[in-house]
């Protein structure tokens, strides 16, 4: 199977190509574009800061500028047919499946006709719907939020302890409470990070993907 845009921004031309590595002995043949003609600044450079927070928080390794351009074999496609989850970030489910990958460079010329239906806006929420698909880093923000602030409330509670006893209190009450608030905000973030983890365990739960996918099978001579 492959799937290319048809717009034809991609090149048919270089389904030879991509054959050839299928031949080879890759299940998936990705295209990488090496230049993004006819795209202003601000989308590249979006689209590569992109990249990088997605290889930094997700545990599946997305190739960084490869397209929906590429080539399936029919043992990957049917183990993503075999997937039952309905919200699919398929840039990263064609990296999760495993199976032998290929890229293929290419450079992507400028659109020939039309306009583009990918606002930012629609981009923007494409990468949320890559991050929150293969991470659950987001969720554990509020934890590390909250180590943090009881963390600052803990230091700051003991500077304003030492000044006192040094230098006397000019404000009756105001250090204690600023303590307080600090503290209880943290807790409450912790416990919020708490919460998050197993929301994070029970939407990979949810999603309900093999445990691991089976490439080949070779029977013993006596089966």
């Amino acid at each position: 199977v492959i799937v290319i845009d048809a717009d034809l921004q991609d090149p048919p031309e270089l389904i030879p190509e991509l054959l050839r590595r299928w031949r080879e002995g890759y299940d998936v043949v990705y295209t990488v574009r090496a230049s993004r003609r006819g795209e202003s600044w601000l989308k590249v450079g979006s689209a590569r800061w992109f990249y990088r927070v997605m290889g930094r928080l997700s545990a599946v390794p997305v190739p960084a500028d490869a397209g929906d351009y590429r080539l399936l074999s029919r043992r990957a496609v049917d183990a993503l047919k075999a997937l039952p989850e309905s919200h699919r970030y398929l840039k990263g489910l064609y990296a999760w499946v495993g199976f032998p990958q290929a890229s293929v460079s290419y450079h992507r010329e400028a659109r020939a006709a039309g306009r583009s239906k990918w606002s930012y806006w629609r981009l923007w929420n494409h990468a949320l719907d890559g991050i929150t698909s293969f991470s659950t880093a987001p969720l554990k923000l509020a934890t590390w939020l909250g180590l943090a602030t009881s963390t600052l409330a803990f230091l700051y509670g003991l500077y304003l302890l030492l000044r006192t006893l040094l230098f006397g209190n000019p404000v009756p009450g105001y250090p204690s409470l600023i303590i307080v608030i600090l503290f209880l905000g943290g807790v409450q973030l912790i416990c919020l990070g708490i919460i998050g983890e197993y929301l994070g365990r029970t939407y990979e739960e949810s999603k309900r993907r093999p445990l691991y996918l089976v490439k080949g099978y070779r029977p013993c001579a006596d089966d």
